[in-house]
């Protein structure tokens, strides 16, 4: 095996234990303690990119600046195009995304994910997926969030929705700051399938009996790795590989839209997040 692809390989690793290490404690009650549901969060739960809504609350109070707006958009399109298969370049990227909360006390951070949940992504949820994880919730199953986004944002989304607890991007935390390195890897890709499977040998449970939710083939390796995986808003490339392998698709979408966005859409619609919170920061501070 190539250097390169173990350090990968192991960086995925040191996420999902990293991400399981952080999740709640297991519940104490549930009908079958070897099964849980696992959801994805960006377009299965949430319309758009939670870390996006994120930003834009962190620009309009002023906690951060536009220069951190644009490095931080920028790192995410070019995450989008890497695909986080090259480690230096993916470094390079992931150290100006962390830029954005470098510093800052993690109550800080927790306290503005909790305002930006209630203010802006409140009305952005997909209400047909949340009754589908209820559906898990009634039957006494574990239903669990697993997101690239930091863990603390995961976490206030799955307390607000009622949700057993979140697996997320675990960042470094030193005397109550952000240390801006993260723990192993953003939890994206095969990183997600790790944190499900340490998850479940702590909690043991049995993932051909659990099920996943995603909307993207980013997620494959997390899908691949229950016995239940489930479609939901897929793009175009989950929703081949789910009509292949025979899984349940659902899509709440209420209008016909593209399923599969491109990258330079991505791009597009990154620059424009940039620009837009940058110029609420300006503006605020004119104001003041």
């Amino acid at each position: 095996m190539p250097g390169r692809t173990r350090r990968l390989l192991t960086a995925y690793r040191r996420a999902g234990e990293a991400a399981a290490d952080a999740a709640e404690p297991r519940p104490e009650s549930q009908a079958d303690p070897r099964v849980a549901a696992f959801f994805d969060i960006d377009n299965t739960v949430i319309r758009g990119s939670s870390m996006f809504h994120f930003a834009r609350g962190a620009a309009r109070r002023g906690l951060v600046t536009p220069r951190d707006i644009a490095g931080f958009a920028a790192a995410q399109v070019r995450f989008a195009l890497l695909g986080g298969e090259d480690l230096d370049d993916m470094a390079e990227a992931i150290e100006a995304g962390l830029a954005f909360v470098r510093d800052k006390p993690a109550e800080e951070i927790s306290a503005l994910a909790e305002d930006v949940f209630d203010d802006i992504m409140s009305d952005k949820l997909w209400p047909g997926t949340i009754a589908l994880a209820h559906r898990h919730l009634d039957a006494g199953e574990p239903v669990w969030l697993v997101s690239a986004a930091p863990v603390e944002l995961a976490r206030v989304i799955a307390a607000r929705l009622g949700f057993t607890g979140a697996l997320g991007t675990v960042s470094e935390i030193v005397a109550g700051r952000y240390t801006g390195v993260l723990v192993g890897h953003p939890l994206h890709g095969v990183a997600k399938a790790e944190a499900v499977r340490a998850l479940a040998q702590r909690d043991d449970l049995d993932l051909q009996l659990c099920y996943a939710y995603s909307d993207s083939a980013n997620d494959l390796p997390m899908l691949s790795s229950v016995g239940h995986p489930v479609a939901v808003n897929p793009d175009a490339d989950l929703r081949e590989q789910a009509r292949d392998n025979g899984w349940p698709v659902y899509n709440f979408r209420r209008r016909r839209t593209l399923t599969h966005v491109g990258i330079p859409a991505l791009a597009t619609v990154a620059v424009a997040t940039a620009a837009g919170a940058a110029a609420g920061v300006a503006a605020s501070r004119r104001r003041g």
